[in-house]
């Protein structure tokens, strides 16, 4: 991401951390997209999407991760995956955690599940 967005993975980072979810992998790139951070919740992987906006005028942060976006997500997690077969049996989910207004002052918003790989 940079910049800014570097910030709000830092957070978001810390608020999963203080929630009890350890960290795998940050930033992990396939040919689909990025993962920006994979957790793990007990025996969960978790794929995490930060998201920033500024306002809510285009619908917001957690409404920014689309259909498309969510397909390729779905892809990447597809990926890593494939490269770390060890986690390939966990059961998995995709969180959102969106961060709106000034960003000294971002509001957070952790969606759990907030999509299905099928969704």
């Amino acid at each position: 991401m940079g910049g800014t967005g570097d910030v709000f993975e830092d957070r978001a980072l810390a608020h999963l951390e203080r929630a009890g979810l350890t960290l795998l992998e940050r930033n992990f790139r396939t040919r689909f997209g990025e993962l920006d951070l994979i957790m793990r919740d007990g025996a969960t992987l978790v794929f995490v999407e930060v998201r920033y906006r500024r306002s809510r005028s285009h619908g917001g942060a957690a409404m920014s991760v689309t259909a498309r976006k969510r397909e390729r997500l779905t892809r990447a997690a597809e990926g890593y995956l494939a490269a770390h077969p060890a986690h390939a049996s966990r059961a998995c989910r995709f969180d959102v955690i969106a961060f709106e207004g000034p960003p000294e002052e971002a509001s957070v918003d952790w969606q759990r599940a907030a999509f299905d790989a099928h969704s």
